[in-house]
């Protein structure tokens, strides 16, 4: 080891940044006393090849220690020492025995005997601790790539794990290759004949894939290393630099098939978890900077994984928006799911805020403009916004659209208001300001929770591969197994969950809103009644690409219900509406069984809603039918020179008569009667050709509202 000088470098950029003979290194810490830069020669070295100690006054600039050294490289490996009091009950956690990756570090190299243990006993755990990786941000040619920016209303996201997409045998992926970024490129013709337009990926920022109890892993990656680095365990080859280019590879052949990219990012907590966690970065760095601290040095904790980042300070909301600016300037990636971003809106104290700088400045950031930016409007303790979500840019996963679509499908009773809302774009949560029909994101499964399949076999969780006793995962689940819990032959109970599997992604694809699917859902994925997989990393959770063949007629459904969305003009073009305005302009009506005559009583489980395409071509009839006997609905009747009524969709029937295919819309069984069939817990979509309206025609009623809206 090597104990030498180097100069005094520049507080900015943070990070590790490549100058013309070496490497500038600054690093936030406002409370350490001292800082060593350690440079190793390999990922499980058992001391550093060289020591740099940071001078308290000719290296430091306020809160920033900075250094140049001179012959670095990219491809250097690095960490720090931080040198200060340990004082628990004060938030105080410095020890000069941990190496500390660097919160702005663009690469992570793990050792091969990784420990996270060692990080969390006394001792020195250099050959054991994770190290960050020099890089140049410039070093790749994008050749003519940037962002696509596709309206949220052109938008289908399907919801994928970068591991498990690939990582079954049944995949076709070569072995070597399974589970990482590269094997993805090689599914992109099967999402771009799903019809989906972006990928939205859970986590894959470098994470502790050991930061889960012993004998199991963290497979889901909510458990942050770093917010610059990409996983490292997602490359195909082992040179830690080459993760970086095996991730911008897959950017660039998504974007050329015509897909955005959406990271699920994890901005509000860390691996580092609470007082009986690892000291690996930001703890090591400044403790009580970084995390919100509680009375007696305890960690608040509403991320539920043990702390929760201290979004109040600058410069933790400064780390946050230069993370997010590096994945759209540097990685080009189209948009972020912010996980649990309720827990930004707490202040210090983890009192809800309505006023949240954090938000607005992301909201607000040029760089970020045109960006997509998706919050998961709750959190872990409690506090839930879905609808009062701070700012006008951001889009939310809607809880409440995956609630009751669930409660209505299964048949409860006093869903049918709620429901009426959901198929509108939820004017209850967003018609109250000025957003747009596409501000919801409507989903009824993700990665938390049952998969649909699941949905429709289970009636409570089956988590007890876990090893936590059944306790963990969510009760309320809203499922139910149509008659017999988890696998049957059972003919009548199979087809009922056939149709329930199909009535759920009808509504969710043809509602109002930004549909999200989850991966496997369009081949009917299942993980055995376990609903909080985070810790299975194993064949049984992956996506078992033979399901495909088994369930050809639902991937058949979900792609041709893709396609049967895409005729709204206003999902083609983005017409600037509101969500108001477009209802007002669809001529968007409710209905029940009888035409314009919607039942919204408790004991009602029943609904029809009609609209019209703003260029006024066709019109659509939705008719749905959550009751156990089958129902006659009344359509609306046709304005002069439409041409007939058309079923296009029927869940009660089998492949290929359940959809038509869009190509095939002209040539589907015109209406003969003057009232359709729905069959028990069934829907049906009729479509019209319309001609357009002349110029002097009256303007649209407004659309029909659930009496609670009145």
């Amino acid at each position: 080891m090597v104990t030498d000088p180097a100069s005094r470098g520049r507080p900015h950029p943070l990070g590790a940044c490549p100058q013309p003979g070496g490497m500038n290194f600054s690093v936030f810490s406002r409370h350490a006393e001292r800082l060593d830069l350690l440079l190793y020669d390999a990922a499980d070295d058992a001391e550093p090849a060289r020591v740099i100690t940071l001078d308290n006054h000719g290296q430091r600039s306020g809160d920033y220690w900075h250094a140049f050294v001179p012959g670095v490289a990219p491809g250097q490996l690095y960490a720090y020492r931080a040198f200060g009091p340990f004082d628990p009950e004060r938030g105080l956690r410095f020890d000069a025995d941990k190496v500390l990756l660097d919160p702005y570090g663009r690469a992570v190299a793990l050792p091969a005997g990784y420990r996270r243990a060692a990080a969390c006993v006394p001792g020195r755990n250099d050959a054991q601790a994770a190290k960050s990786v020099a890089t140049d941000d410039h070093a790749y040619d994008w050749e003519d790539d940037v962002p696509l920016q596709r309206p949220f209303a052109a938008t289908v996201i399907y919801e994928l794990h970068l591991r498990g997409f690939t990582q079954h045998p049944s995949s076709g992926v070569a072995p070597k290759k399974r589970g990482t970024f590269a094997a993805l490129v090689e599914k992109i013709p099967y999402l771009v004949g799903l019809g989906v337009t972006a990928v939205e990926l859970m986590p894959v920022f470098a994470f502790d894939a050991q930061d889960a109890p012993p004998g199991l892993v963290n497979y889901w990656g909510y458990s942050p290393f770093s917010f610059f680095a990409p996983h490292p365990g997602y490359s195909s080859a082992s040179a830690p630099l080459a993760v970086l280019d095996e991730f911008r590879d897959m950017v660039k052949a998504l974007h050329r098939a015509g897909l955005e990219v959406i990271l699920d990012v994890v901005f509000n907590h860390t691996t580092e978890g609470d007082e009986r966690g690892p000291t690996c970065s930001l703890r090591g760095l400044d403790n009580t900077g970084y995390y919100l601290m509680e009375p007696g040095g305890r960690y608040a904790n509403h991320s539920g994984c043990g702390n929760t980042l201290n979004a109040g300070l600058s410069a933790v909301r400064r780390l946050i928006l230069d993370s997010l600016h590096y994945w759209v300037q540097v990685m080009h990636v189209d948009g972020f799911r912010f996980d649990l971003a309720a827990a930004f809106t707490r202040d210090k104290h983890g009192v809800p805020q309505t006023d949240t700088p954090m938000l607005w400045d992301i909201a607000t950031e040029p760089v970020l403009a045109g960006t997509k930016l998706i919050a998961e409007a709750w959190d872990a303790g409690g506090l839930y916004r879905v609808g009062r979500f701070p700012g006008y840019h951001w889009k939310e996963w809607n809880g409440q659209f995956r609630d009751d679509v669930r409660a209505f499908v299964r048949g409860d009773a006093g869903t049918v208001p709620r429901l009426a809302d959901r198929l509108l774009g939820s004017p209850d949560l967003y018609g109250k300001r000025p957003r747009e029909p596409a501000q919801s994101i409507n989903f009824v499964t993700s990665h938390d929770g049952f998969t649909l399949e699941d949905l429709v076999s289970y009636n409570v969780k089956h988590n007890h591969a876990n090893g936590e006793g059944n306790r963990d995962g969510d009760d309320h689940n809203l499922s139910w197994n149509c008659g017999v819990e988890g696998p049957t032959d059972d003919p009548e109970v199979l087809a009922l969950r056939t149709r329930q599997v199909k009535n759920l992604l009808a509504i969710t694809v043809l509602s109002l809103g930004t549909p999200m699917l989850r991966m496997g859902d369009e081949m009917r994925r299942t993980q055995h009644g376990n609903n909080n997989a985070w810790c299975q990393d194993n064949d049984t959770y992956w996506l078992d690409w033979r399901l495909l063949d088994r369930h050809a007629d639902i991937h058949r459904f979900v792609r041709a219900l893709i396609g049967l969305r895409a005729l709204r003009d206003s999902v083609r073009e983005d017409h600037h509406l509101t969500l108001a305005q477009l209802t007002s302009q669809a001529q968007v009506r409710l209905h029940g069984v009888n035409a314009g005559a919607p039942d919204l009583a408790p004991w009602s489980h029943s609904l029809a809603l009609s609209a019209a395409t703003l260029s006024g071509q066709w019109l659509m009839y939705f008719a749905l039918n959550a009751w156990r006997q089958p129902l006659d609905f009344e359509p609306l009747p046709r304005p002069a020179g439409t041409g007939p009524w058309r079923r296009v969709l029927d869940s009660a029937r089998q492949s290929p008569d359940d959809l038509i295919e869009l190509a095939d819309l002209a040539a589907a069984p015109p209406l003969t009667a003057a009232h359709v069939r729905v069959a028990a817990h069934a829907v049906v979509v009729l479509f019209a050709t319309a001609t357009p309206p002349p110029a002097a025609a009256q303007p649209p009623r407004a659309a029909a509202r659930p009496r609670s809206q009145r």
